[in-house]
């Protein structure tokens, strides 16, 4: 339903005009209270926005930015993340007082240009965009409370920026070469104009090149070194929304550029299944030894995103459907294990495996929460984990790429190995000397939040897949499906599928 502009750019007005407001509120001193209620506020107001708009669309700026199904779902996805995060970000114990108000500004910020990245349709608005979401994370991995004789928040900051100027300028050269290939910044101008020549090295390098900025947002080997030191440098609520909400939009956007590649391009599928599997193994291997659980979270976010990059190399439409559900609910999963970080840490500290010990008698529900995001995680069904990962390998195995499903399987493996010490750490040791955990009204929410939406996605997924696949196959060009998306986008291994999300 084509819609006025302002409409159709409501959610996107919310988030700036919440941003705003909260730049104000740093401006006077106390103002923690007001700062953190005006990001709440602003949350919900987008979420309400991002309903009201379902169904929207229009093109502005020129055609350089598209208000769709796809991204106006993905606009709800953050919008509801913000404030999953917000809930996780209460007394920001390890931020000093004096700067919070800021930290709830740029959180403010950087997702307001995450649900304009998802929008933008030309190279230009999505660079700026991409940055808009980028530099306000490097602030706040930055701002956390300096310790005595430990300051590796400075350095996870630098390696954090450094190694993203350096990606975003690999991603900038390839982009000039798919300039310079079609003679337009538009993706949708682009697309017809690169298929002539999608064989010819310069193009398949273009795009490689391209994908390397997504590929760092991912976490994707060989981009992948900030991952580990940033999770354990940045404090853990900065932790817990560098893990999740910005995959969601590299996912996206990685969905417009992969799809300029035709369905016969085997060198681009060779190549994102090379980047899957060395993803997974590296991912999967480092974790087996780590002792601090965000480190492991980081480890862990590699080998995830190399699970999502599998559907990727089908290069079509169901494919990129299972990558964008499987990263939809790897951010409830991975909040879910960072609500135990933020609690079970005392004064911000990170947190050792060791440290859960005996969780289920010190908090009986962050220990059913953790449970749950770390089974999800390993892909023990019913959760969404495991529907997810269903979902990608049938992708992968309707193209015949059956080596790299065993890959994946034998990685499952693999990690299902650190995720039952975590649990065996919560729920087989005692906790000694550890007091209890008392839990505010809103980390219990947070934790009702997430175990019913990793639940609901893993036992009923039927209803997302096909409202994704639908805008998916609008954003490809692909023919779009007649009953269900799921079973129509592919062939039998993807209708199986369906049929067990049924």
């Amino acid at each position: 339903m084509t819609s006025s502009p302002f409409i159709a750019f409501l959610p996107e007005l919310v988030l700036l005009s919440g941003a705003l407001v909260a730049f104000l509120a740093t401006l006077g001193e106390g103002r923690v209270q007001q700062a953190r209620g005006v990001a709440l506020m602003t949350s919900v107001a987008a979420i309400i926005a991002c309903v009201f708009c379902l169904g929207q669309e229009a093109t502005l700026f020129s055609g350089a930015y598209r208000v769709d199904q796809f991204s106006q779902i993905l606009k709800l996805v953050f919008a509801c993340g913000f404030t999953l995060i917000l809930l996780l970000s209460g007394n920001l114990q390890d931020i000093r007082e004096d700067i919070k108000p800021e930290y709830f500004f740029f959180l403010t910020l950087s997702v307001s240009g995450l649900v304009m990245l998802v929008s933008c349709v030309d190279i230009i608005t999505l660079v700026v965009a991409l940055e808009v979401s980028a530099f306000p994370l490097y602030f706040m991995v930055a701002m956390r409370r300096e310790r005595e004789g430990q300051k590796s928040q400075m350095e996870s900051a630098i390696k954090y920026i450094m190694f993203g100027v350096a990606a975003n300028g690999l991603m900038f050269f390839g982009m000039s070469y798919l300039f310079g290939l079609t003679g337009t910044t538009s993706l949708t101008d682009m697309l017809p104009r690169l298929q002539p020549v999608i064989h010819s090295p310069m193009a398949i390098a273009g795009l490689a090149l391209t994908f390397c900025g997504l590929y760092y947002k991912l976490a994707i080997f060989p981009f992948h070194f900030w991952t580990p030191d940033v999770y354990q440098g940045a404090s853990n609520e900065t932790a817990g929304l560098v893990a999740s909400l910005p995959k969601v939009g590299a996912v996206a956007v990685l969905v417009r550029f992969v799809s300029l590649a035709t369905p016969d391009n085997h060198t681009v599928a060779i190549m994102l299944a090379i980047l899957a599997t060395a993803s997974m193994f590296y991912g999967n291997l480092i974790a087996l030894v780590q002792k601090d659980f965000k480190r492991l979270l980081g480890f862990s976010g590699i080998a995830h995103a190399g699970y999502a990059l599998i559907g990727f190399v089908a290069l079509d439409s169901f494919g990129y459907t299972a990558a964008l559900y499987y990263i939809i609910g790897y951010v409830l999963m991975v909040l879910a294990c960072f609500v135990v970080i933020c609690k079970v840490s005392r004064d911000g500290t990170n947190v050792s495996i060791d440290e859960l010990a005996g969780l289920h008698k010190r908090s009986p529900l962050l220990a059913l929460t953790l449970i749950v995001g770390v089974f999800a995680l390993a892909g023990i069904p019913p959760f969404v984990g495991f529907m997810g990962k269903l979902t990608l390998l049938s992708a992968a195995l309707d193209k015949g790429y059956v080596y790299l499903v065993v890959i994946a399987v034998i990685n499952a493996a693999i990690a299902v190995y650190y995720y039952l010490s975590v649990v065996r750490e919560a729920v087989f040791r005692d906790p000694g000397d550890r007091p209890p955990i008392h839990l505010d009204w809103p980390t219990r929410a947070l934790c009702v939040l997430l175990i019913a939406g990793i639940l609901a996605l893993g036992i009923a997924p039927a209803r997302i897949l096909d409202t994704l696949s639908t805008s998916v196959a609008a954003v490809t060009g692909a023919p779009p499906p007649t009953t269900s998306t799921v079973a129509t986008v592919t062939p039998p291994a993807a209708s199986a599928v369906a049929n067990v999300a049924r």
